[in-house]
């Protein structure tokens, strides 16, 4: 059974139990007996729409591309002799396989009527069943994990991530993706962080205090818009070029930017079956560049909302990280852009953007205090 408790005092719970906006938690049974009796092994999780990275009290560190396959027939499950394929060789094999990528714009894909894909669900399962057994947990160890999701999440996906988090794990919380990042960073106060993924961008404003509701702003102008953006460009100049998703996107990783003085980016893409090579660099810095203005807008409405004395420190401290921070030259772009509309801004790249929050999400499970873990078993 799941149950929500406040286990210590802590002013950051509120009255259930919970974090309000940030972080949701639950303890699944356990009738093996206690963390301190067992042993207890951390993990921080970014649970992304695009790929997922966990780091581990052990050293363990691993990212995997968020898809999961299954053989479609068995035919397919002759020839793969596995009943469910995870990341690049399930994006490889993909043409055998009933592919997922189970989360959309960060959070669990639903049906259009609003209720819970079983598919989606099954596939988160077994994905987070899989960055587990990455994170290489001893047998004798209970598992307690901090997840990190969107900044504004809607509660029924954070219960639909936590019931697929739950047969993996022995205790797992959920926090804000941007506040796991600053948490990380051990920068908590007067601070902006830009969390740029697959599905979305999310902005958070940190002031010393627990972000709430209106310190956060999520965004679907994010890596995936990217990509389509990239599609809709290099179509309009070569009608003759024949691409397909992976194919944008594995161009986007490779040579994503903003920077006007970048060197020439060339393709090859087919022609009638013919590999022809294509100049896109203006498509690609074109669609990269897309992302920048929503952003800064997003930024100047958590700053202008904040105490007019302490803006310009918020302006003067902006993370940027996640996937998409490694756009080059998009730190400088999104500075410049805070400098023309909102008179001034500073954006520090982190350091490791594919693990920020994944560390930040160990951090805080190291945090909390074992008891918090271990209340109502």
């Amino acid at each position: 059974m799941l149950v929500a408790a406040r286990s210590w005092a802590d002013p950051w719970l509120d009255d259930q139990g919970l974090y309000p906006n940030t972080m949701t938690n639950i303890q699944t049974d356990d009738t093996e007996g206690t963390g301190k009796d067992r042993g207890v092994l951390y993990v921080g999780i970014d649970l992304g729409t695009s790929r997922t990275s966990v780091t581990a009290s052990n050293g363990v560190r691993e990212t995997i591309e968020s898809f999961v396959g299954y053989p479609k027939d068995p035919v397919a499950m002759k020839l793969l002799k596995k009943e469910v394929l995870f990341g690049a060789e399930a994006r490889e094999k993909r043409l055998s396989l009933n592919l997922h990528r189970p989360l959309e714009h960060g959070v669990l894909k639903f049906n259009a009527d609003g209720s819970e894909n079983q598919d989606s669900r099954r596939a988160a399962m077994d994905l987070v069943k899989e960055i587990v057994r990455l994170s290489k947990p001893r047998k004798d160890e209970l598992v307690y994990a901090v997840i990190g999701v969107p900044a504004q999440a809607q509660i029924n996906n954070k219960d639909a991530i936590l019931q697929a988090a739950r047969e993996s794990v022995d205790s797992v919380m959920l926090c804000s993706e941007p506040f796991s990042v600053a948490y990380g960073l051990d920068m908590l106060e007067d601070v902006l962080v830009i969390d740029i993924g697959a599905g979305t961008v999310d902005l958070c404003r940190m002031h010393g205090t627990m972000p709430e509701e209106s310190d956060q702003i999520t965004m679907n102008t994010a890596g995936d818009y990217v990509d389509d953006e990239l599609g809709k460009e290099i179509a309009a100049a070569f009608p003759q070029a024949q691409f397909t998703k992976q194919m944008i996107k594995a161009i986007k990783e490779r040579h994503s930017t903003v920077d006007v003085n970048t060197e020439k980016i060339t393709t090859e893409l087919p022609v009638e079956g013919k590999p022809t090579e294509f100049e896109i660099t203006e498509q690609v810095r074109t669609a990269c560049q897309r992302i920048v203005p929503p952003i800064v807008e997003g930024l100047g409405k958590l700053i202008s909302t904040f105490d007019p004395e302490f803006q310009d420190k918020l302006k003067g401290r902006v993370l940027l990280a996640g996937g998409g921070s490694q756009i080059r030259g998009l730190d400088r772009a999104i500075s410049e852009e805070m400098q023309r509309t909102l008179g001034g801004g500073n954006v520090i790249r982190i350091e490791e953007p594919m693990y920020g929050g994944a560390n930040g999400a160990l951090k805080i499970a190291h945090d909390m205090p074992e008891e918090y873990w271990e209340q109502l078993k």
